[in-house]
């Protein structure tokens, strides 16, 4: 049986594809300002990398910021619930997901079936996003990619004092103007965004089998940061965390189907 699970997100599209509960297929690229040519395109992608055509797919799910946009789905899910049932399908253990998207961030408990019991997410503010990292990086004229790196790196990491991203940036700036390194700044900025995620998770109540998901569980310095934060090791979720929305939407196409024929 082979299902699949798109997931448009404001910054990033991506597309898993599975065959009796095993990853057949992904893919990941930037999306643009259409959600419906992003789902599109990456979905394309994921077909193309299995020698597939979409018409060897039983059931489609979307999810994520666009989702509403993506007109060749069977039905839409919220990325909330996609990521809780990916995390745990992929981690039994795992009770409470923090994932960190390009526009906004949550925090999500799960039982011990990946359904969601709680959860709290912010969007009003990117200081607590991937967008937030963006910017930064910028400032600082360091591929965001490089990001995590340089903070790992640092010696004597800097206090960050404003939590808005326009005035955060002109702090960055202002620090670098005097003289401060950049693996210093870079650690002060995952500090300060860590704090700002922990004070999210912290509003449900934190539990200790924490794994992070979304493409900023891939940067090590935020990674860490957060975790010493919390004071609470988190877990590394097998594969791409980048994916998890879609996989956790693929995993529902597969439980979807398997009702119709039972």
């Amino acid at each position: 049986m082979l299902v699949a699970g798109c997931d448009v997100g404001s910054l990033t599209a991506k597309a898993v594809i599975l065959s009796d509960g095993k990853i057949l297929s992904q893919a990941v690229r930037r999306a643009n300002s259409r959600p419906e040519e992003s789902a599109k395109e990456i979905m394309d992608l994921a077909l193309a990398d299995a020698g597939l055509a979409f018409s060897d797919l039983a059931y489609v799910i979307g999810t994520g910021y666009g989702r509403r946009q993506i007109s060749f789905v069977n039905e839409v899910v919220s990325e909330i619930v996609c990521h809780g049932k990916a995390a745990q399908w992929l981690n039994p253990s795992v009770r409470m997901v923090i994932d960190v998207g390009g526009q906004d961030a949550k925090a999500i408990l799960v039982d011990e079936n990946g359904s969601v019991v709680r959860y709290v997410y912010n969007d009003k503010c990117a200081s607590g996003t991937g967008r937030f990292l963006e910017i930064m990086a910028e400032a600082l004229e360091v591929p965001l990619g490089e990001l995590g790196e340089q903070a790992t790196i640092s010696q004597n990491p800097v206090s960050i004092s404003n939590q808005c991203t326009v005035f955060a940036e002109t702090e960055v700036v202002s620090l670098l103007n005097n003289g401060k390194a950049i693996p210093d700044i870079a650690s002060g900025l995952m500090r300060a965004m860590a704090h700002r995620i922990a004070a999210l998770a912290k509003s449900i109540g934190l539990e200790p089998e924490i794994a992070m998901s979304g493409g900023v569980a891939k940067n090590q310095g935020m990674f860490s940061a957060l975790e010493e934060v919390l004071g609470l090791k988190i877990m590394r979720l097998e594969g791409d965390p980048q994916i998890n929305g879609a996989l956790g939407a693929a995993l529902l196409a597969e439980e979807a189907m398997r009702k119709t024929v039972s």
